[in-house]
């Protein structure tokens, strides 16, 4: 029995991170390292002619390392992890309604490949961008699907592994009065099956808020 609930638990964990790859999304993204996190994997879908804003292709990496609002610590850890592979996601699409195509860069650790960071970066008149949305915490993956940003965070209990978390939750963001504000907050608890008994519940402390700023444009 308890090697069936570990099995059905790492099915159920398997599936979360694998939502992303269905049909639905809305944004184009650009690989990162082989291996990372594939809750991002989105499917572009046809935008009525005229309503979807052109996708500029950006350096996210020097976006990042020249944006006072990237932690030190994040700073740092942008490197190669190997050859010439950045541990850096990058996803375009419509959020903000911009001239151009909104960024969405995540960005992970290199030992693991967990998420520490999710930024969503809006376009200027004069080809510039600007950081309208930012949060730093462990295992943490930004999307965009149909329009909304969707930033799902990994719930750990404190003898999970990383490649079994406990639970998550998924947050909706909407673009509004120039800033993003929640929309939905979905928690959920993965099966643990029958491996016991009522044990503790696994602990996560409170997030800190995303940095979401009024756009200057």
């Amino acid at each position: 029995m308890a090697a069936s609930g570990t099995a059905l638990a790492g099915l159920v964990a398997f599936g979360l991170f694998s939502v992303g790859c269905t049909t639905g999304g809305t944004g184009t993204r650009d690989e990162g390292p082989a291996g990372s996190q594939p809750v991002a994997q989105i499917t572009p879908q046809p935008s009525p002619s005229g309503t979807a804003p052109a996708a500029k292709r950006v350096d996210s990496v020097r976006l990042l390392k020249n944006d006072p609002k990237v932690g030190e610590r994040i700073k740092k850890g942008l490197e190669p992890c190997a050859g010439k592979a950045y541990p850096v996601d990058t996803s375009y699409g419509s959020l903000t309604g911009g001239p151009a195509a909104d960024v969405v860069v995540n960005v992970m650790s290199c030992a693991d490949l967990v998420g520490i960071g999710t930024y969503v970066y809006r376009a200027g008149e004069n080809g510039s961008y600007e950081n309208v949305f930012t949060v730093e915490v462990p295992a943490v993956y930004g999307t965009i699907d149909r329009g909304d940003l969707v930033v799902t965070t990994q719930v750990y209990g404190a003898d999970d592994p990383m490649t079994s978390p406990s639970g998550s939750e998924v947050v909706t963001y909407r673009w509004a009065s120039d800033r993003f504000t929640e929309h939905d907050r979905v928690h959920n608890d993965f099966s643990r099956g029958f491996e016991g008994a009522d044990g503790d519940l696994p602990v996560q402390s409170e997030p800190e808020d995303p940095v979401v700023e009024p756009s200057s444009n």
